[in-house]
């Protein structure tokens, strides 16, 4: 039995139906507001821009502070893609040693690491090239933060 297969067990991919919402192509000021219905170009499906693979996508919520400089916080929820191959510089989800984690997949001179994200020197990269217990469980297509709870 693969490692991620036991943690697979009870998880359903995110079901999807559409959800638009108006889309406005203007540029969003920080400073004063302007009136931004006169740009209004039409509708934009979220399921659609925000889930391209229903079938596989799962959503993690995310533990931690290791991955804030790639703009993934505690809180957070990932939206986690696992019909993508992963490749070096992507954020992915990966069992290691049994436990999932959410890491930047590097790969550099043969040798594969998961590496945080992060200022904090408290967190290092891992050298997983021949760790069995070591396995990418998808690739973090996006993210989503609430700003108002």
């Amino acid at each position: 039995m693969r490692i991620a297969s036991r943690i697979e067990q009870g998880l359903e991919p995110v079901i999807i139906s559409p959800c638009e919402v108006l889309m406005i192509e203007a540029k969003v000021s920080a400073g004063f507001p302007s009136p931004a219905a006169d740009y209004a170009e039409g509708r934009i499906d979220l399921a659609e821009v925000l889930v391209p693979h229903p079938s596989a996508t799962f959503t993690l919520r995310i533990s931690g502070h290791s991955m804030t400089r790639a703009g993934i916080h505690d809180g957070d929820i990932a939206l986690v893609d696992r019909s993508l191959t992963a490749r070096h510089d992507d954020v992915v989800v990966a069992v290691l040693d049994g436990e999932l984690v959410c890491k930047r997949l590097l790969v550099r001179r043969g040798r594969t690491y998961l590496a945080p994200d992060t200022d904090d020197p408290a967190y290092r990269p891992v050298d997983v090239t021949d760790r069995l217990g070591f396995e990418v469980w998808g690739v973090i297509y996006s993210t989503i933060r609430m700003h108002r709870k």
